[in-house]
C-alpha cells in the first residue's frame, strides 16, 4: 500500500489537502441536496395549502348557485377540486401524522370556524401530467390577505421548519376537507411537486467546476510552499561535494528564508574552517620542514655509517608524511570546476601512463565514449592512487569501465592478499594501515584510499571495497551521473 502512496513533501500534503476538500465536498454536496429536497417538499406544503385556503375563501364567499362552478374551475389534474354534501371518508393509504395536524392547525388559523380534515399519503394524489404542471408558490403566495401570508403572529414558521420540513420528505399526496358555511364540504385532492434527482447534470458541473479550480490552486499552493525544501535539499548535497557551492538563494516564506540564511552562514563557517585547517597544516609543515633540516644537517655529520643511513631514512619517512598530509588537507579544500569530460579516454590514458612507468596493469571492459560532468584531475588522481595501490599490493590490476543512466562505475582489481573483512571500512579512513596484512616498506602512509574515496564523494559518489572469490581485492568507484 505505501508504494502506491506519494513519497516527496509535496505529493503527501496535496493528497492530504485534496482528500479533506474532496470529503468536504461531498458532505457538502449530500448536506445540500438532502436541504434542497427538504425545503421543496416544505414550500411545495406551504403552496398548498395556501391554494386551499384561498379556494375556501372564495368559494365559501360565493352565493349557493356559484359553488360548483368556482369548484369545478378551480380544479386542474394536479389540484383537483370538488364540492360535496357529505364529509369525504378517508382513502386506504391516508394516514395522520404530526406534518398533516400542521397543516391543518396553519388552514385553521386562516379559516377559523370552520371545521378542517388533513390526510397524507405516502403516494401521490391527483393525476399528474406535463400539460399541467403544478404551480409555484410565487403564483399562488401573492401579497398575502391572511395570518399566514405575512409578518404576523404566525408568519411561516410552522410550515417552514421543524417537524413539517423534515416530515414532508415522507408523503407526497395531500387530501384536505373544508366545511363551508351551509354544511357543504370542500373537498381538496393534490400532490407534492417532484423534486427531481437528488444529483443533477447542473449541480455535478458545479462541483467539477470547483473541485477543478481548488485542485490547480492547492496544487500551486503547496508546491509554492515546498519549492525552497527542494531547493534547501539540492544546495546540501552540493555542499557535501563541493564546499565552494554558489550560496542558497533566499526567497519563500519567513522561515525557509531564515533556514537559507543559516544554511549560507554555515556554508561560509564550513569553508573558513578548512581554510584555517589548511593554512595551519602549511604553517606546521614549514615549521617541522626547517627542523627537519637541521636533523638532516647533523645526521649527515654522524660518522657511523649504518646509524646515519638510518637517521637520513627516518628524516625522509617524516618529510613525506607531511608532504602526503598537506596534499591531502589541499585536495579536500581545492574547488575544481566541473566540466564535460570523456572519462573513457581518461581511464585509458591513465593505464597507458602506468604501463609506460613499467606498471602492470591491464585494461578490462571499457565502455567507450562516456561522457559525464566531472572534475577531470581530482578523478585522475584518484584511480592514480587505486591503481598504484594495486600494482604495488596485487602486483597486478585491472581496470574497468561501464556506466548507465545515473551512475559510472570504476572497477580496480588486484591479486594481492586482500584486506580482511571487518578492516575493509576502516582503511578508507586517513592514516589508517593494516598491520602484516600489506608491505609496509612502499612507504605509503594510508592516506591514498582517504583521497580516492573523498574525491568520490565530492563527485556524489563513494569508494568500494570488497576481497574478490579467491585472492584479491575489487575496488569500485561509484560517480553519479
Amino acid at each position: 500500500m505505501k508504494r502506491w502512496l506519494p513519497q516527496t513533501l509535496f505529493g503527501q500534503t496535496l493528497l492530504v489537502l485534496l482528500v479533506g476538500i474532496g470529503l468536504a465536498l461531498a458532505a457538502g454536496g449530500w448536506i445540500y441536496s438532502s436541504a434542497r429536497e427538504e425545503a421543496v417538499r416544505a414550500v411545495g406544503a406551504l403552496a398548498v395549502a395556501e391554494r386551499i385556503i384561498n379556494v375556501s375563501r372564495l368559494v365559501g364567499e360565493a352565493p349557493s348557485s356559484w359553488r360548483t362552478r368556482l369548484a369545478t374551475g378551480s380544479s386542474d389534474p394536479m389540484f383537483r377540486v370538488a364540492l360535496t354534501a357529505q364529509k369525504p371518508s378517508t382513502g386506504s393509504q391516508a394516514r395522520t401524522n404530526e406534518a398533516s395536524l400542521i397543516i391543518a392547525d396553519y388552514i385553521r388559523q386562516a379559516l377559523p370556524g370552520h371545521a378542517v380534515a388533513i390526510q397524507l399519503a405516502d403516494a401521490p394524489s391527483g393525476s399528474a401530467t406535463p400539460e399541467y404542471p403544478f404551480p409555484g408558490p410565487a403564483s399562488v403566495l401573492g401579497g398575502g390577505g391572511h395570518p399566514g401570508m405575512g409578518r404576523g403572529q404566525m408568519g411561516h414558521g410552522p410550515m417552514m421548519r421543524g417537524p413539517l420540513a423534515r416530515a414532508a420528505m415522507s408523503w407526497r399526496g395531500l387530501d384536505a376537507a373544508i366545511q363551508l358555511d351551509g354544511g357543504q364540504w370542500l373537498r381538496f385532492s393534490t400532490s407534492l411537486p417532484d423534486t427531481g434527482p437528488t444529483i443533477s447534470p447542473r449541480l455535478l458541473l458545479a462541483l467539477a467546476f470547483i473541485t477543478a479550480t481548488i485542485v490547480l490552486l492547492t496544487a500551486w499552493s503547496v508546491r509554492r510552499m515546498t519549492a525552497p525544501l527542494s531547493l534547501l535539499s539540492e544546495a546540501a548535497t552540493r555542499l557535501g561535494r563541493d564546499v565552494e557551492a554558489p550560496a542558497l538563494s533566499m526567497s519563500g516564506s519567513l522561515e525557509m528564508r531564515r533556514a537559507a540564511t543559516a544554511f549560507n552562514e554555515m556554508q561560509d563557517k564550513l569553508r573558513r574552517l578548512i581554510e584555517n585547517r589548511t593554512m595551519m597544516l602549511a604553517a606546521i609543515s614549514h615549521d617541522l620542514r626547517t627542523q627537519l633540516t637541521l636533523l638532516r644537517l647533523r645526521a649527515e655529520s654522524v660518522d657511523d655509517s649504518d646509524e646515519r643511513e638510518r637517521m637520513l631514512k627516518t628524516i625522509a619517512e617524516m618529510e613525506g608524511m607531511l608532504a602526503a598530509t598537506l596534499t591531502f588537507a589541499r585536495e579536500e579544500a581545492r574547488g575544481e570546476a566541473s566540466r564535460r569530460a570523456d572519462v573513457s579516454a581518461l581511464v585509458t590514458s591513465i593505464i597507458d601512463d602506468m604501463n609506460d612507468a613499467g606498471l602492470s596493469v591491464e585494461p578490462g571492459q571499457i565502455e567507450a565514449g562516456v561522457i559525464m560532468e566531472c572534475k577531470p584531475i581530482a578523478l585522475r588522481r584518484a584511480l592514480a592512487n587505486l591503481i598504484d595501490n594495486a600494482v604495488k599490493y596485487g602486483e597486478r590490476a585491472t581496470v574497468s569501465l561501464s556506466s548507465d543512466s545515473t551512475t559510472l562505475t570504476i572497477v580496480v582489481e588486484d591479486e594481492g592478499p586482500g584486506i580482511p573483512d571487518d578492516h575493509l571500512s576502516k582503511v578508507l579512513q586517513p592514516f589508517y594501515r593494516i598491520e602484516g596484512s600489506r608491505n609496509r616498506d612502499t612507504g605509503g602512509i594510508g592516506l591514498g584510499l582517504a583521497i580516492a574515496n573523498s574525491i568520490a564523494e565530492a563527485h556524489g559518489g563513494s569508494l568500494k571495497l570488497s576481497n574478490r572469490p579467491g585472492k584479491g581485492l575489487r575496488a569500485t568507484l561509484e560517480i553519479a551521473q
